[in-house]
Order: structure tokens, then sequence, then C-alpha cells
């Protein structure tokens, strides 16, 4: 069996690649194979088989080296606890190789806990921000369409989850990436085993009528056939009734089986573009084409590059068929989508090029998204689920967007600066309103002016994450900016009241001494620091002054000369200084305590008062600048804490404790890997009081692979 699926390896990877580099795969492959003796598969079977039979997915996928050397060493470092990832990367494979196996080992045991939308929403979160490198992913796609493949040996309990996992996260994520390979079959065999009355009931309606369904086929295959070897036009021509799952589909939305017309499909391939057109005006000129089923994805390509000729048109028998015509290279990109892309590097294709970028961009925004898991949500159902609408620009290139997008999302995804200074936009030749939701085809400009500014009223209504982050970075600055001015206006303000000399005291040695006692950047970071009210001009100025006290000095005099206001005073901050309402305050790091801790203040040299726990071990070593602070029990902030989670084994269980952060409602900001013997995982989360904390931390602790959890000190 497995010399069999080797010869098919190497087979379909001749047709398309270099000796030299399949000589470097079949090396990867027999190392791979010497790792693999007594590892066997959940059926039993040898788990090298599942290995190649994922090699040879990606081979037809016409992915390149890169990708299959990573699938074939991806699973080494999970099943073999001997060989690390540190052995691999001595076998010198390359940077990219040994990047992408170690993504695959840290998403190797990561699962879909339950059918719940935060456990999908987790899990893709996961996946993207451990996929690198969007091969990653592709690799994940090809082992699961074996998996599913075989999955007819597990329990039924296994199966369904398996399938939820993918109709929920792979599935969307191979139509994005425009794998239409994968996501076809992937969608046929989740309907199968997820919902089998529905598949059995469509199976069954094929069966009846299959013989007669072909025979429609064959029959138009041969007509077609004949016309275009009288035109002298080179073609391969593939017929195939519809798939299973997308007939479900159309009658899960109330379609009749008999009112189903476009049940049979052909695809002519043909060798030049300009053949597609000859082709499809042979086919329009025998046979009744159907009113607005003709496409011309070829002169307006998808923003996927997806390029062919649809239409519908009424063959023999009356029979409806729907027909594509494209070159084989548009044929490749629209099976395979990003997967081949590697594949036509080395020749220049710029638009393709530009593709990969576009996608890996659009991966990278996704693992940004970590303000919120409102925002997580929103931005994964744009980027995997959303329907998408097809908009052009005058010029007629296309783009495309989520449905519901507006102008101003237009706008943003040219370019962030034409999104900053447009003032309306014209839709079809007409004005239309800002908030005008964009249809299929329509032609869109955008008007701009240097003068204008972004208006906060568009994020009420813009659809996009790109478009709604740009908006608020453009505010963000204009903030920053502003505290900057009123920063440098209160230190000249400043100077002026102690009538020193502007000049002297602004020297480069004395701001380079002052941005060091301040532990600042530069200077528009100290304007910054004053314009938003961190630092006083006072107090800046003070510790350029060598006669008089620091911070940390006036702070303990004010303390120590009894100076306190008798009366409760009602404060903003967090932490309760008596006496000092507008102290800088800031929560220690090496302790993270949170609302409810018992807390101690330690007044340090020139950043405020830092706020510890009591039990912090780090105050031993400190001196007697302590005061008595108390946490403002009126505050709805949440505050980081720091956990250390222990396990008993080396399975990567990130997903089970997103899960369980998920539940709670509570916001993970990092989770670090830091002992790969007995993994455990370093935590930091949000929370708003011990209490909940606590909570959580029992939660963690009922989990069958945690040994221990607690909070750790830096």
């Amino acid at each position: 069996m497995l010399e069999e699926l080797r010869k098919k390896l190497i087979t379909n990877l001749k047709t398309y690649m270099k000796e030299s580099d399949i000589e470097s795969i079949e090396e990867a492959l027999n190392y791979a194979i010497s790792l693999s003796e007594g590892i066997v598969h959940h059926d039993g079977s040898d788990y090298i088989l599942h290995i190649v039979r994922t090699a040879i997915i990606l081979s037809e996928l016409h992915s390149d080296k890169v990708c299959i050397i990573s699938s074939l060493l991806g699973w080494i470092p999970t099943m073999r606890s001997d060989v690390s990832l540190e052995n691999i990367k001595e076998r010198e494979y390359g940077e990219e190789i040994f990047n992408i196996v170690e993504s695959l080992y840290k998403i190797s045991n990561i699962r879909l806990k339950d059918e719940a939308q935060a456990s999908a929403i987790a899990l893709r979160k996961i996946l993207v921000g451990l996929s690198t490198d969007v091969r990653v992913i592709i690799v994940k796609l090809a082992s699961r369409l074996d998996n599913l493949r075989e999955i007819y040996t597990k329990p039924d309990e296994i199966q369904k989850i398996k399938c939820i996992e993918t109709e929920n996260v792979l599935i969307p994520i191979a139509h994005r990436l425009g794998i239409n390979y994968i996501k076809s079959e992937l969608e046929d065999l989740t309907l199968k085993y997820l919902r089998p009355e529905g598949y059995n009931e469509v199976l069954e309606l094929l069966d009846a009528g299959y013989g007669e369904l072909n025979g429609y086929i064959d029959e138009m295959k041969d007509e077609l056939s004949k016309m275009l070897v009288d035109e002298g036009i080179k073609f391969r021509i593939k017929g195939r009734v519809k798939s299973i799952h997308s007939l479900y589909e159309k009658m899960s939305k109330g379609k009749r089986w008999k009112d189903i017309y476009d049940v049979l499909a052909l695809r002519i391939i043909v060798e030049k573009e300009s053949e597609c057109y000859l082709a499809i005006g042979l086919i329009h000129a025998k046979y009744r084409p159907l009113p607005k089923r003709f496409k011309d994805y070829i002169a307006q390509p998808k923003e996927n590059m997806y390029q062919s000729l649809h239409t519908g048109v009424i063959g023999p028998n009356g029979n409806v068929f729907e027909i594509q015509i494209r070159t084989e290279e548009m044929d490749e990109i629209a099976e395979c989508g990003i997967a081949s892309h590697w594949s036509y590097k080395e020749n220049g294709s710029k638009a393709i090029q530009n593709l990969m970028e576009q996608k890996l961009e659009m991966f990278r925004d996704a693992m940004e998204l970590t303000n919120s898991e409102e925002e997580v949500v929103k931005g994964f159902d744009e980027l995997f689920i959303s329907n998408m609408v097809y908009v052009f620009t005058p010029n007629g290139d296309v783009m495309e967007l989520p449905e519901g997008s507006t102008p101003v999302d237009f706008a943003y995804r040219i370019h962030s600066h034409i999104g900053d200074t447009m003032i309306n936009a014209i839709v079809n030749d007409q004005i239309v309103p800002m908030d005008y939701k964009l249809q299929n085809d329509d032609i869109v400009k955008i008007n701009t002016n240097e003068s204008s500014t972004p208006n906060k009223e568009w994020l009420k209504f813009v659809k996009t994450n790109q478009a709604r982050s740009r908006i608020k970075s453009y505010f963000s600055k204009q903030d920053r900016d502003g505290f900057i001015a009123k920063g440098e206006e209160l230190l000249i303000k400043e100077i002026k009241r102690r009538h020193w000399n502007q000049n002297e005291i602004m020297s480069v040695e004395n701001v380079e001494k002052l941005l060091k006692m301040l532990k600042l950047k530069d200077l528009e970071e100290l304007y910054l620091s004053l314009g938003s009210l961190r630092f006083s001009a006072n107090y800046c100025l003070g510790l350029l002054a060598e006669d008089k006290p620091t911070g940390a000095n006036l702070i303990l005099e004010k303390i120590q000369s009894g100076k306190i206001p008798e009366k409760e005073e009602n404060y903003k901050n967090d932490i309760i200084v008596k006496g000092c309402d507008n102290c800088l305050i800031a929560i220690a790091n090496c302790c993270k305590p949170v609302l409810g801790d018992e807390i101690v203040g330690y007044i340090t040299k020139g950043n405020g008062i830092a706020v510890h726990k009591q039990n912090c071990s780090n105050l031993k070593n400190m001196d007697s600048r302590f005061i008595d602070v108390s946490w403002n029990e009126q505050t709805t902030n949440t505050y980081t804490a720091r956990l250390l989670v222990r396990t008993n084994n080396i399975n990567n269980n990130l997903l089970e404790i997103v899960t369980k952060s998920a539940q709670r409602g509570l916001s993970i900001e990092s989770i670090n890997i830091i002992n790969h013997d007995n993994i455990s995982y370093e935590i930091l989360v949000k929370v708003p009081n011990t209490e909940v904390l606590k909570t959580f931390m029992n939660d963690l602790e009922t989990l069958d692979f945690v040994t221990g959890v607690e909070r750790e000190l830096k």
C-alpha cells in the first residue's frame, strides 16, 4: 500500500515539478517513513499512509515543494516524543519549512470543544493566529480531507465532532482561499455524516435518474465536441451532475426536485483565451441561452483571480445545462485557489503574486482582531462567512467586499488615504449616501479632497473591519497630535513662569537627561506624556533643578506632613491614595494585583506610585517608600492576571483553555507555552476582580489534563 501511494505521489509531482524538487521531497518522505514504524492511525492502519495520502492531495492541488515537504514532516514532533523541532531544524530543510512544521506542531491537537459559536470562533482564531504562512492552513485542509474520507471507521460521536469542526471552521477558510477542489468534497462529506437523511434523500433522487442524467450529459458532450472539432479548437470537456451538497442546499431553501433545472453541468477547457469567446459564441448560436445566466469573469475577474465564462442553455430534450468555459491556467486557479499559486511564482505572474499578498494580508488582519470577543466574531464573519459583492472601479478593476459594504468600505479597501479624504461617492453615475449598500456590478467612483477628514459617524455603518480600524486609527492619531501640541505648550508656559531661559533648559544634554530619568523614548513622547497629564510640567522641570525635591520625595513629604484631607474625596482612579487623587498610579507587572487583592503602594522615582500585592516577594528588596492605598470599589475596569497552568501531557490543549475563558466572558491577552515536556501555559487574562479570577481558575482545574493552576510572579 505504501509503495503504491509513493508511486502515485511521484507520478503527480512529475506533471508540474522539476526533478531537483522531486528529489528533495523523496528525501523528506524517506525520513518520515524511517520514523513512522509502530505509529498507527485510529483504525489500526500505519499512520504514514495518512501522511502520504495528504501529500498526494496537495500534489493534486499543484502545491509547491515547501508545502509538500512540510506536510511530510509536520506530524513528527507530535507523534515522536524523541524527535524535537530542533532535530528537524538540524536537517537544514530551510527556514520556510521549519516555520511551517513548527506551526503545524502548535495546532496539531487543538479541537472544537463543543457546538457553540464561541468554540468555532476560538478555534478559527487559534488556527489563523498560529498560521504565519497560509500553507499551514492548506496542509491542514488536505489532512482533514483525507481524515473525512476515512472517518467511517470512527465512532458516530467522533464523526459528528470532526464534521461540525470542518463545517464551522475549515470549509469557510477553504472557501475564502478559493480551494474549491477541497471545499466541495468536504461539504459533501460533512453533509453525509451530519445530515444523513438529507444526504440520502438527494442521493436516492440522483440514483433514480443517474443513468438518464449521465445519458443527457454524454449526449451534450458529443454535440459540443463535434462542434469544437469542426472549428479546429483543441479542448478538454468534463461533465457531471451537480454536487449533492449544492442540490441539498437548493432543496433546503424550499425548491422541489422537479423545479431544480441546473442539475447538469459541463466544463470546457481550451488552450487560449480567445477560444473561450469563440466557443461561447458557437454554443449560443446553436442552443437557446437562458436570460441573465451569462457571466464574463474573464474580462472582469473576481478579486480572488477566478476567471471563466458562465452560461446556461437549453440543450437536447429540453434539459438545462450550466456550462463553464476557461483555459487550463484559469481552471487550475478556480479549482486549487491559492494552494497552487506558488507553482507560478517563478514564471513572474504578478497578478497571482499580488493575490498571495492579499490573502496573507487577510490573515494578518484576522490576527489583529484582539480587542474584544465581539470584534473577533465580526472580523471572522467578514473574512470567512459573509456573502461577498463584486463591484468595480471606473477603470474596470474588480473589488471584493462583504455583503452590506458601503462606499466608505470601498474607499478604505483601495487605500487608507482615499478613505480619509473622501467627500462623496458616485455609483453608476449617481451620487449616493455614504451609507449606501453596494450591489453586485456597481461601478463606484470616490471623490476626494485633500482638506477633508473622516467622520466619526461612519463608524455607525461601515461593514469591514479594515475601514473601522482605519477610522479609529485616524482619530487616535488626531488625539495623539493634540496631546503632543498641548504638552509642548504646557512645558513652555512652565519655563516662562519660572523665568528660565528656554534654549538653555531645553538643551540636548538636559532633554536627554530628562528622558532618561522619565524612561521616555524621545521629546515627542515627553510632550505626549505632558499633554495627556501623565506627568506635570512642574514635576519634569523640577527634576532638572538640583535644589528641588524629586516627585517621590514630594509625595512622601505630603503624606508625612499629615496634610491629608479629612473628608472623603470623589476619586476617579481605580486605586485610592488619600490626598493624591491626581497621582500617577501603575499596577506592578511582577505580581499584577486585581480588584480584591490586598495591596500596598510604593513611591517610585519618576513613575508615580506602583501598586503591588501585599505578599509580593519583590517588596523585600525595596526601601521604605511605602504608602497605604486601597481599591476604588466603584470601578468597572478589568485587570490583567498572570496564571501558570500545569498539565500532565505533551498535547496542545489551547482550545479547551480558550473555551473555558469564552464561557465566562473573559478575554485572554496571550498564551505562551513555557515547558515542552509536560506542557505548561503562561496565560494573561483580563478579569474584573479576584472572585471571577478564582472561578476561572477552578474551571481550568476541572479539565482532565490540568494538574494545577496558580497565579505567577515575575
